[in-house]
């Protein structure tokens, strides 16, 4: 890939992230200070970056708690800032837990709890219900993770296997009034289904939950499915405890590939918005966008040249392979790759923009029509790593992988083709 085709999907990633800047993001939506206590809670992957951005534009006192991933925390003075594990929670996060809820407990009327809410909180908010243990929450995470179940039904499945998630968080904090301010990375921007929800409800009832295991057959741990089977439901959004509450998305994919897309459009470059809510097995999507991104560098249809093609959303990958290493967006370019092998005049970046794809430690991977070729040269079949879902093991290979570091912030996958 030419350097300056390079520097140009870098910089698209960049404005993206720069979109969901946490001092971006929460300067226009601080609430009016209350008549009693401020408290902040917050969980997910950019919590303590979030946390250390109100500080900053709060003028008064202020106290709290968020929980991070490790390697994600940020300096803080007043906010306490604790980091767990992801994507499969630990100890730490169930203290976490245990901290957020007793850092909302005991309150008034007049107090105001602002909950900090962004992508990876389900994993580092552990908190099993009576009858479970820490180690079934650790069991239930993986399968889900392997499953290839989107998004919104793992997350439905989460709520209903936790003292925290489900609107749980901000009951434990009534009388009190709970403003959540999101940082969205699910397709749709439900606040629902951000972090499974600590202090916003769902509607999602046991029933229409265990349907969906059902109908996407998703093997669960037998302790878990058998709680599930008399599992209590979960706090309704009409429960008076939540009616003084407010709920905000205060960043989302929509607006980083706006922003992504006004950037391409000043350097002279027609950017096209595909989506910023596609699901869907990795691969598949790759193969896709391989297929749109042919016809434009063979035929300039359906769009013109020069164009990038940008989407977002959040794919999943299906596990074939406990050995393989890499995320969904290194596996949906391995795919795009080897689809787009032998054609010139493509180049293309995908990443997830909170910096981390998987638990590696790049965000995504680049590559172009020669990426296929390169990595057989260098000795890596990338169909055998596709099937093995190691692709990061061939991005590796050639160089190819784009490890920005943590972004502090999260607004999910990120994507973007260039055909010039």
């Amino acid at each position: 890939m030419h350097r300056a085709e390079r520097e140009i999907l870098t910089g698209l990633f960049e404005a993206a992230v720069s979109a969901a800047d946490p001092l971006t993001a929460l300067r226009p939506h601080l609430p009016p200070p209350p008549a009693g206590r401020l408290v902040v809670v917050g969980a997910g992957k950019g919590a303590a970056q979030l946390a250390a951005a109100f500080e900053t534009l709060w003028d008064g006192p202020v106290a709290g708690v968020v929980v991070t991933r490790y390697g994600y925390g940020a300096p803080t003075r007043r906010i306490r800032v604790l980091e767990a594990a992801h994507p499969v929670p630990d100890a730490a996060g169930l203290a976490a837990s245990a901290a957020l809820v007793e850092a909302v407990s005991g309150l008034g009327p007049d107090d105001l709890v602002v909950a900090l809410i962004c992508g990876g909180g389900s994993a580092l908010l552990p908190s099993p219900p009576d009858g479970l243990t820490l180690e079934d929450e650790q069991a239930l995470n993986a399968a889900l993770l392997a499953s290839g179940a989107p998004i919104g039904v793992m997350n439905a499945i989460r709520k209903h296997v936790s003292g925290i998630k489900g609107g749980r968080l901000a009951a434990a904090a009534s009388p009190a009034r709970v403003l959540t301010l999101v940082v969205s990375d699910v397709p749709g921007d439900d606040p629902a289904e951000v972090a499974s929800g600590p202090t916003v409800p769902s509607d999602v009832t046991p029933a229409e939950m265990l349907a969906m295991i059902r109908h996407r057959a998703i093997a669960l741990p037998p302790a878990i499915l058998e709680f599930l089977h008399s599992a209590p439901d979960a706090p309704r959004p009409d429960d008076p405890a939540f009616a003084r509450n407010e709920t905000r998305v205060i960043a989302s994919a929509r607006l980083s590939l706006e922003a992504a897309a006004a950037l391409a459009e000043e350097a002279g470059i027609r950017a096209v918005i595909l989506s910023d809510a596609i699901e869907g097995e990795a691969r598949d999507v790759g193969l896709v966008h391989a297929a749109l991104a042919r016809e434009v560098a063979r035929r300039d249809r359906p769009f013109a040249r020069p164009v990038v093609l940008l989407s977002g959303g959040e794919t999943t990958v299906t596990l074939r392979n406990t050995g393989g290493r890499g995320g969904r967006n290194t596996e949906f370019l391995l795919s795009f790759a080897e689809a787009i092998d032998g054609v010139g005049g493509i180049a293309a970046l995908a990443a997830d923009t909170d910096g981390i794809d998987g638990s590696e430690s790049n965000a995504g991977a680049f590559a172009d029509g020669t990426s296929a070729a390169r990595m057989r040269a260098a000795g890596v079949d990338p169909v055998a790593a596709l099937q093995g879902n190691d692709a990061w093991g061939a991005f590796d290979a050639v160089e190819d992988l784009f490890a920005p570091g943590p972004t502090g912030t999260n607004v999910n996958d990120f994507r973007a083709i260039l055909l010039r």
